[in-house]
C-alpha cells in the first residue's frame, strides 16, 4: 500500500539512496524543481526512472504557474507571464493551460500545482500578488476554472491552491507564519467564494495560514477546525495535499509537521527539499494512504487521462490572437 506522501529529490538524477527509499516507501507521487531539470531528454528520462522505481504510473508534479513560479523554462516550455499580467480573458487562460499541459506531458509530468485561486486584497503579500488572477472572487473562480479545464484536457491534474485562501493573509509563508484577521463573514463573502465554486476539482493544496476566525492558534495545514470547515462547509472533497513542509510558517521538526498535517485532516504530505534524511523521517511519520484519503487519491488518478487531440501550431496562433487583441 502506498504512503501518504509526495517526495522531491536532490538533483537531475536519482541517487542510489533516493532510489532505495522510493522503492521501499512507494510514495503516492513526486514533485520536481529547477534543480531537477537540465534539458528535455534528461527530464523525460528522470520521470520515466521515477515511475520505474516504484513500479506504477505515479503522478509527477511541478509548480508551473507561469511568470515567477515556473520550473520549466525555454526551450523546454514557453515563457508564460504571471497570472496578473495574462491578457485575453477566460478563453486565453484555458488555451494557455492546454498548451502548458502539452509542454508538461511531453516530459512525463502529469500534475501541476496550479491554478492559484486566492483573491487579491489589501493584505495580500507581494510574493502572492502577482500570482493572483483577479481581485473579484467570482472572476478568480471563473478564470481558475478555465485554467483547470485546460490542464485536464491536456492530461494534467490541476492542484488548486492555497485552501481555503491565502489572499487575506499578511505574510509570505515561505518565511513567516501568515495570519488572517478577517471575520468569518468576510472570508465567506470573498476568499472562500472560489473554494466553493471549484470544490468539485480533484486536488487541492492547503495553506500554511492562521485563520483567526476559525482557529486562532494553528495554521490551516495543522488545524482540524479549518480543514473540517473546508470539507463540511465549503464542500471540497478532493485529495488535499499540504503545501511544502519545509516552509518556515510551520513549527516543529519536519516529521512532526508531516504527522500533524495528516492527523489534522490533510490526505498527503508534500516534502520538497530532496533531503534524504528528512524524507526518511517524513515517510515514517505519515503512514499508509488509506480510508477516505485513499478513495480521494483514487478519484484524483481517475481524472488523469490521455490528452485530447490538439493542433499545437494552430493553438499557439490562436493564443497569440487572443492575447494580442485583448
Amino acid at each position: 500500500m502506498r504512503r501518504a506522501v509526495i517526495l522531491g529529490l536532490s538533483g537531475p538524477r536519482v541517487l542510489p539512496g533516493e532510489a532505495a527509499l522510493f522503492r521501499d516507501a512507494d510514495p503516492w507521487g513526486f514533485i520536481l524543481f529547477r534543480r531537477n531539470i537540465e534539458d528535455s531528454a534528461q527530464l523525460r528520462a528522470l520521470t520515466d526512472r521515477l515511475r520505474d522505481i516504484v513500479g506504477w504510473d505515479a503522478p509527477v508534479f511541478v509548480d508551473q504557474e507561469g511568470g515567477t513560479v515556473q520550473r520549466l523554462r525555454p526551450p523546454l516550455a514557453r515563457d508564460w507571464p504571471d497570472a496578473s499580467a495574462q491578457a485575453g480573458g477566460e478563453a486565453a487562460v484555458r488555451l494557455r493551460h492546454r498548451l502548458m499541459a502539452h509542454e508538461l506531458r511531453r516530459h512525463g509530468i502529469d500534475g501541476n500545482c496550479a491554478p492559484v485561486i486566492d483573491v487579491a486584497g489589501p493584505d495580500t503579500h507581494p510574493f502572492l500578488q502577482r500570482r493572483i488572477w483577479a481581485q473579484a472572487p467570482e472572476a478568480v473562480a471563473r478564470i481558475a476554472r478555465a485554467a483547470a479545464e485546460g490542464m485536464l484536457a491536456g492530461g494534467v491534474l490541476p492542484v488548486i491552491k492555497h485552501l481555503p485562501g491565502h489572499g487575506a493573509a499578511n505574510a509570505d509563508s515561505h518565511v513567516d507564519l501568515p495570519r488572517c484577521h478577517a471575520s468569518l463573514s468576510a472570508l465567506e463573502a470573498r476568499d472562500f467564494v472560489p473554494v466553493r465554486a471549484l470544490a468539485d476539482l480533484p486536488l487541492g493544496m492547503s495553506a500554511h495560514v492562521v485563520y483567526e476566525a476559525l482557529d486562532p492558534q494553528e495554521p490551516g495545514t495543522h488545524s482540524p477546525v479549518v480543514l473540517r470547515h473546508l470539507r463540511e462547509v465549503l464542500g471540497f472533497d478532493g485529495l488535499l495535499m499540504t503545501d511544502d513542509l519545509n516552509m518556515n510558517a510551520l513549527g516543529g521538526s519536519i516529521p512532526e509537521r508531516a504527522a500533524r498535517a495528516i492527523t489534522a485532516g490533510c490526505d498527503i504530505a508534500l516534502h520538497c527539499s530532496g533531503d534524504l534524511a528528512e524524507m526518511t523521517g517524513v515517510v515514517a511519520a505519515v503512514g499508509l494512504l488509506e480510508g477516505q484519503a485513499a478513495k480521494r487519491a483514487g478519484r484524483a488518478l481517475a481524472a488523469r487521462h490521455a490528452p485530447e487531440p490538439i493542433d499545437i501550431a494552430a493553438a499557439n496562433a490562436e493564443f497569440e490572437r487572443l492575447t494580442r487583441t485583448a
